[in-house]
């Protein structure tokens, strides 16, 4: 990356490493849900030591935003992405850039000595993934990154924007500033709910973002808490929460906002702004053999989606190609694509 690049997508998120294994032990001693997503607590402190020692992970190159900048970056044209967040001064950071540039992906990290590079222990039963996540050095992340010599042209030079809604646990004002930056140059800014626990325990945060978002991303379980935390009569009906979401206040009114609302192997839901119907893509079922691992699928539907978004693509186009790459990423191990690269578009 040079200083006089810029990129036509911005991300930004906690950059992570994946440490994944198989167990139904893990799950059941450390009392975590299946298919989940959750921030560390004390009780989870032993978990990424006990993985280390006892289950030989394998190492893959996380995030979930980091997730889905790679993923657009498939889809897209050489230096067309690049990636924000904190990272240590270690290997794990490292690594993480590593995977970054083999993937297309300029990495644009603010990099701190106070703490080691985030990281999550991704714990596989079934088809399931259950995610637990230490931030570490991702949480140091300082709104000045974003006004730094190095990164303010990054950040004036996008057109679009996609942020995790992770981020919001701890870089809500770094999220605000991008995503007031978008809504008032006439920019694309798109915002992912990331996990159930986003809605229900940074609600705060949330409502504070949403009026800038153009385009939002979910799945069925983030959907239903959000409804529940906002007292919709029906949060497990996919369509009338996306609807709800769809229709709630905005900045750049100019603009109708898209929400799209995936649900697993399931159809995938989407609802605008300026309409009040919404319209359903059915998804292509795999078969079990086709399964290898679900984490980071809604990352690369999310990412594959974006991609076609910068390209101009019809809403329906992107859904295609994120269902494409959602398929792509469940036969892989770990949030990964298959290499080289298919032709999606």
């Amino acid at each position: 990356m040079t200083s006089t690049a810029t990129y036509p997508l911005f991300c930004m998120g906690n950059p992570l490493l994946d440490m994944q294994v198989r167990s139904e032990d893990l799950l059941k001693k450390y009392n975590l849900k299946s298919n989940d997503a959750i921030l560390a607590s004390s009780e989870h402190a032993p978990i990424y030591d006990e993985i280390v020692k006892n289950h030989n992970p394998t190492y893959v190159a996380g995030g979930a935003a980091q997730n889905a900048a790679r993923a657009a970056a498939y889809v897209l044209p050489d230096n067309s992405v690049v990636y924000a967040g904190c990272v240590g001064k270690d290997e794990l950071a490292d690594t993480l850039r590593a995977a970054n540039k083999r993937e297309g992906v300029a990495s644009a990290y603010q990099v701190t000595t106070e703490e080691n590079t985030g990281a999550c222990a991704v714990i596989l039963t079934g088809h399931d993934r259950s995610l637990v996540t230490t931030l570490r050095a991702a949480e140091k992340f300082n709104k000045s990154h974003l006004s730094s010599s190095e990164i303010l042209p990054l950040v004036d030079g996008a057109k679009f924007y996609y942020v995790g809604g992770f981020f919001l646990t701890h870089g809500t004002e770094s999220a605000l500033e991008v995503a007031q930056k978008a809504a008032n140059s006439g920019k694309v800014f798109a915002l992912n709910l990331s996990a159930p626990f986003i809605p229900q325990f940074f609600k705060v945060q949330l409502e504070q973002v949403l009026p800038y978002v153009d385009i939002l991303f979910g799945n069925e379980s983030e959907a239903e808490s959000w409804a529940t935390a906002n007292g919709l009569s029906n949060p497990t009906d996919l369509p009338s929460v996306a609807l709800a979401l769809a229709k709630l206040s905005k900045s750049n009114a100019s603009r109708p906002r898209i929400v799209v609302l995936t649900s697993g192997a399931e159809a995938t839901v989407v609802a605008t702004s300026d309409s009040e119907q919404t319209k359903t893509y059915p998804v292509n079922k795999l078969s079990d053999e086709q399964i290898v691992d679900t984490n980071g699928a809604g990352d690369a539907f999310a990412g594959g989606f974006m991609g076609a978004y910068v390209l101009g693509k019809s809403v329906d186009e992107c859904v295609e190609v994120g269902h494409k790459l959602g398929a792509m990423c469940v036969g892989q191990i770990g949030p990964r694509l298959a290499w080289p690269k298919q032709q999606v578009l």
